[in-house]
């Protein structure tokens, strides 16, 4: 029995000693998207093409159009930077990093008028999407994707992407599952 839990143990540490460290940098893209119905939509631009079913089925528009963007590199993780368009700006500092991703507090303005204020987390597996005020016949998208320094554009939207397993989830399984066989 002990020898069972030791063999256990061993497994747990080596599943977890093969789960990648990244000290990368990365890259955020920030974008103000505007979203509406439209007869003839255009394309979707590059930047939103990994997540355009779901936006189209979050939101319901058939039409996407950056308005305005940046991209930062987070190095120290307490950047901070503004994707600004003609009458739209957004603000985005970034409060520090975890292993999840980033702390962000964002600040959106129309024109010098402050319109939203919020801290929301930045996943680094997943776009951060903030509905915002309607414009026109659309709607206003805050957008924000993490993205690898080495890997920009290739892990978007890792949520239906079939090697999106975590390691670490995966190394919990198996020794959880190792655990209810050895006890009674």
């Amino acid at each position: 029995m002990h020898s069972r839990l030791l063999l256990i143990a061993a497994c747990f540490a080596l599943a977890m000693s093969t789960v990648p460290t990244t000290d990368a940098a990365h890259i955020v893209w920030s974008g103000l998207v505007i979203a509406e119905n439209v007869p003839q939509p255009t394309p979707i631009p590059q930047e939103l093409t990994p997540m355009e079913q779901t936006l189209k089925e979050l939101f319901g528009y058939n039409q996407f159009q950056v308005i305005g963007q940046s991209s930062k590199t987070l190095k120290s993780g307490e950047e901070d930077w503004l994707a600004s368009s003609k009458f739209f700006a957004l603000h985005v500092d970034a409060q520090g990093e975890s292993d999840a991703g980033y702390t962000v507090n964002l600040k959106l303005y129309k024109e010098q008028e402050l319109l939203l204020e919020t801290d929301a987390k930045l996943s680094k597996r997943s776009p951060l999407v903030i509905k915002g005020p309607q414009v026109g016949n659309g709607q206003l998208l805050l957008v924000l994707v993490v993205e690898d320094d080495g890997n920009k554009q290739s892990q978007h939207h890792r949520r239906h992407s079939p090697n999106g397993s975590n390691p670490v989830v995966t190394a919990w399984r198996h020794l959880r599952r190792a655990i209810q066989d050895v006890l009674p």
